[in-house]
């Protein structure tokens, strides 16, 4: 079995058959529950810039954001943007610091 996950060369026209027999195959990777997740992630509004801009960090400032997400309950996390436009993300409660990350990211 094989699968093209991204075609180089594309038509002026899309073949609907070639498009469902890809989206089946990739349908067959994921259980129904990631499906349903997937969907209504995908629902939230910005849900896909936010996807866009996270794939658009370096690997190195992907991981050290995916490390301080998976180490912090979301409930202990504050973001915001300073008056010179710099995003910070800390740990602890609105206008209270308690561990704050180091290094902002522009």
């Amino acid at each position: 079995m094989s699968a093209v996950i991204y075609k180089f060369e594309r038509s002026g026209e899309s073949d609907p058959i070639d498009e469902s027999e890809r989206l089946f195959a990739a349908l067959g990777r994921y259980t129904s529950a990631e499906l349903l997740e997937l969907l209504y992630l995908g629902e939230e509004p910005g849900f896909f810039e936010l996807i866009h801009g996270l794939f658009g960090l370096s690997d190195e400032s992907r991981l050290i954001l995916q490390n301080f997400l998976a180490a912090t309950p979301p409930h202990r996390m504050t973001a915001t943007v300073d008056r010179e436009g710099r995003f910070i993300l800390a740990q602890g409660t609105p206008g209270r610091r308690d561990n704050p990350v180091k290094g902002i990211a522009n």
